[in-house]
């Protein structure tokens, strides 16, 4: 009985092509809206853990002022010692390197062309912090180190811009008053987690840029890598303990300077974009709503257009639940088949969006089939009226009907 029932419900369908196809063009647009909010959130979500990764692993930024961001009192604020880099270094355990920074910006020159970049002073454990690896020559000596030699590792922006096609490594680049030498290059890292381009930079010995550019020995920050598996509540309870001895401040006195844990930032930011896929989600799903109340629609029409059909089946001895089942299959084949369909086009939309965007595409089954079980319970749940109403008909009535 049930194979007679949907081999009747099909036929049906096939009947009315086109306004089948237009009776579940809502769950259609549902469906793939549905998915590839989803698909692309996610993608976006992994997007942002990735490029916080790429600031190091387990890496705590600690920088003057008492919060982050403008006005976050930085300028009065008293900069940081290379001394101190060494000491959190030797004192705090768990900690896998630390690198003090100075930065600013300069125009560099190398062979007749000029381009403006950031200026990083700042040692090998600057490498390791930031998760940076070498594309070609090497890293600063121990004594190119101490004596503040001129030489610099570029970024591929950097030599992308100064010096095309052409090797870097061994050529000469002028910042401002200085001429240094390339001795390495950094391996491309792309965009950073804010928009930035990470391989825009020039990295030199930290005690060059401070006695040959800036003419100070300030540290902007320090960068701390914590080694695998450690506390990192302890480790930044230690590391301000230590510093607000050395920076000499009373008790009462609050922290002039600030720890930023980019663990915690990738969780924060990482929880605001799962939120807002939850959110864009839920406002495509509405459109499922609409779609299946159009399929009811269509349906009420279609029970009225066949009421003659109808009282024949019940005239000659079909049951009511056999009716019932028959318009009820219906709107389920329907509402199924826009969500196959939704499914299909979210996919390819998807994949599309994603490389349009940069954000990887992940694939997420349980989305795809959660999707295509609401569409075919919007099926049951929109289809059951016109069914029960076109079950419940007088035979002798309808056989009358015009």
């Amino acid at each position: 009985m049930l194979l007679n029932t949907l081999l009747l419900a099909l036929r049906s369908i096939r009947r009315n092509l086109m306004r089948s196809f237009l009776t579940i063009l809502g769950i259609v647009i549902g469906v793939s809206a549905v998915i590839t909010m989803v698909t692309l959130g996610n993608g976006a979500t992994l997007a942002v853990q990735n490029q916080i990764s790429g600031l190091g692993t387990n890496l705590l930024q600690v920088r003057p002022g008492q919060r982050m961001g403008p006005g976050s009192g930085g300028a009065t604020a008293p900069a940081f010692k290379e001394t101190d880099a060494d000491v959190i270094a030797s004192q705090i355990g768990g900690i896998l390197a630390v690198a003090p920074e100075a930065r600013t910006g300069s125009t560099l020159v190398a062979g007749g062309r000029n381009w403006s970049s950031s200026v990083i002073g700042s040692t090998n454990a600057w490498l390791e912090t930031g998760n940076w690896t070498l594309a070609d020559g090497r890293a600063f000596s121990d004594d190119e180190l101490r004596a503040g030699a001129a030489v610099c590792l570029i970024g591929e922006t950097v030599r992308r811009e100064l010096f095309g096609t052409r090797a870097a490594v061994g050529e000469q680049l002028r910042v401002k008053q200085i001429s240094c030498e390339v001795v390495g290059l950094l391996a491309s890292k792309g965009q950073g987690a804010f928009g930035n381009d990470q391989d825009d930079v020039v990295l030199m010995p930290i005690k060059t840029l401070q006695r040959r550019i800036t003419g100070n020995t300030r540290v902007n920050t320090l960068l701390v890598s914590m080694a695998q598996g450690s506390d990192a509540d302890r480790v930044k309870s230690s590391m301000t303990q230590l510093l607000r001895e050395r920076r000499k401040l009373a008790p009462t006195d609050e922290d002039n300077f600030n720890v930023l844990d980019t663990k915690q930032l990738a969780e924060t930011l990482s929880g605001t974009t799962k939120v807002l896929t939850m959110l864009l989600g839920a406002v495509a799903a509405v459109s499922l709503l609409v779609g299946g109340i159009g399929i009811m629609n269509i349906m009420l029409v279609s029970v009225t257009e066949r009421t003659r059909e109808i009282g024949l089946r019940l005239a000659i001895g079909a049951l009511e639940r056999e009716v019932l089942l028959q318009f009820l299959i219906e709107t389920v084949v329907l509402a199924s088949l826009g969500g196959v369909i939704g499914i299909v086009l979210a996919t390819g939309a998807s994949i599309g969006l994603s490389a349009l965007m940069d954000v990887p595409y992940i694939f997420n089954p349980g989305v795809n089939l959660l999707s295509f079980v609401f569409s075919a319970g919007i099926g049951v749940l929109f289809g059951y009226f016109p069914a029960r109403r076109a079950a419940r008909m007088d035979p002798i009535e309808a056989l009358r009907h015009e």
